[in-house]
């Protein structure tokens, strides 16, 4: 290290000299032999491995999100959770990493696409692949013959990407499943149900639902002489076959997707969004004496939601509020930063929604500004006149509309309605008008 920076101090020292002889306007002869001594100079010191220039990007088949994208994600979750709330699910949660045995002898041909980890402490490892095989090593730990429950979380396969159609490596699944001795089909009913409300809720286009029956392609096999060594490897290829002449004797319940273009709109594409179905063998897998329980749940495709609603927010060129901030406190005087910042703590106390510029004397109508950009409905006005009437000036923002209101009826919220915003989809907005 030492010798390096005593060879670049070197470099430094000569550059100058050259630059010093150009500027004297010096022989061409001398400024060419200085020159020659720089570059052997710079050949000796070489390049300095600590600043390599490499590539900023995200790993193959994983993505950042901006605030945008941030917030319609977020949407399309609360629809999601809350749909799943309403049926009486509890949520769970399990590590991100399983035990590779855990996971091995569970996909067929698609366990190539775990993703294994280096040998921790002695504990071979391996990213979670999906939502269930944990769910159903949870249910045989604890010993749980009876749950319905709800898991959103990510999970990991090392597959060839297509992020444009909702596929990559790193991405969610959002389950619902029900566990426990049942009178037929009850579950399976509500699991149907559960779907459709989610895809209506979500507002993304017509959908059809395919129910089936796993056994009519146990017995297509069965016919055609396939052994039950070769069961799974043979389900794992037709799963790759086109989906909507397979899906319907592939999976107990599918979900495809129909979108047609609406005027002035692109086709999305047609794809399947959800898909489920019984697996009443899994969990006697991991239990010491075999012992089965029948569970039947539901997987919402929810990164091809994603993309199909970016997609449409694009075509309609909707807004998307990135902030849930209810009303900008504003000033329309200077030096009234203190008054400022005792309001918007009141709102905050209160449980309002409320921002601030960052500016002791910020103008009016930059404030204005920011409240049109970032979809604020209401802004709060203090000035000296207002400060004396002990009242704070509200106005709408879209409408212009003013009324003069006492602080304390502000955050209290009365006769006072903060959704000032909706849109043509659930993840949009535009002014209401006046």
């Amino acid at each position: 290290m030492a010798e390096r920076a005593a060879l670049e101090e070197l470099v430094k020292l000569q550059g100058e000299r050259v630059r010093g002889l150009k500027q004297q306007k010096a022989s061409a002869e001398l400024i060419e032999e200085e020159v020659a001594k720089l570059l052997k100079l710079k050949a000796q010191l070489g390049p300095d491995e600590s600043k390599q220039k490499f590539v900023l990007k995200t790993p193959k088949g994983t993505r950042d999100y901006s605030p945008r994208q941030m917030a319609v994600r977020e949407k399309v979750f609360d629809v999601i959770i809350r749909c799943f709330k309403r049926h009486g699910a509890e949520v769970i949660d399990t590590p991100v990493f399983e035990l590779k045995e855990t996971l091995m002898g569970k996909y067929g041909e698609d366990s190539k696409l775990i993703y294994d980890l280096k040998d921790q402490g002695g504990e071979l490892l391996s990213l979670r692949y999906d939502l269930t095989v944990p769910f159903a090593r949870y249910l045989a730990m604890n010993k749980l013959t009876n749950i319905k429950r709800y898991h959103i979380a990510k999970v990991y396969r090392r597959d060839n990407p297509a992020m444009t159609r909702g596929r990559y490596r790193e991405f969610y699944q959002c389950d619902f499943d029900i566990a426990g001795n049942f009178d037929p089909m009850i579950p399976d009913a509500e699991c149907l149900k559960i779907m459709c409300e989610i895809l209506s809720s979500l507002q993304i286009g017509d959908f059809l639902v395919k129910v089936n029956d796993r056994r009519i392609l146990d017995g297509m096999f069965a016919i055609c002489g396939v052994s039950d060594s070769k069961f799974r490897t043979i389900c794992s290829s037709v799963d790759k076959l086109d989906k909507v002449s397979w899906e319907e004797v592939k999976n107990e319940m599918a979900v495809l997707l129909q979108t047609p273009a609406q005027a002035g709109e692109e086709p999305l594409g047609v794809g399947s969004v959800a898909a489920g179905g019984r697996y009443d063998g899994l969990v006697g897998m991991f239990d010491p004496k075999g012992r089965k329980v029948p569970c039947v749940g539901l997987s919402i495709g929810v990164e091809r939601i994603f993309s199909i609603v970016e997609q449409r927010l694009e075509a309609l060129e909707e807004k998307v509020r990135t902030t849930e901030t209810q009303v900008l406190v504003a000033s329309a005087q200077k030096k009234l930063l203190e008054e400022r910042l005792k309001l918007v703590s009141e709102l905050w106390d209160a449980g309002i929604k409320a921002e601030l510029l960052y500016k002791k004397n910020p103008k009016l109508l930059n404030q204005l500004q920011y409240c049109e950009e970032a979809g604020i409905p209401l802004v709060a006005i203090i000035g000296e006149q207002e400060l004396k009437d002990g009242v704070i000036k509200l106005r709408s923002v879209t409408s212009r509309e003013e009324v003069r209101e006492v602080a304390e009826d502000l955050k209290s919220g009365q006769n006072r309605d903060f959704n000032f915003y909706y849109g043509t989809t659930p993840f949009s907005y535009k002014a209401q008008e006046a």
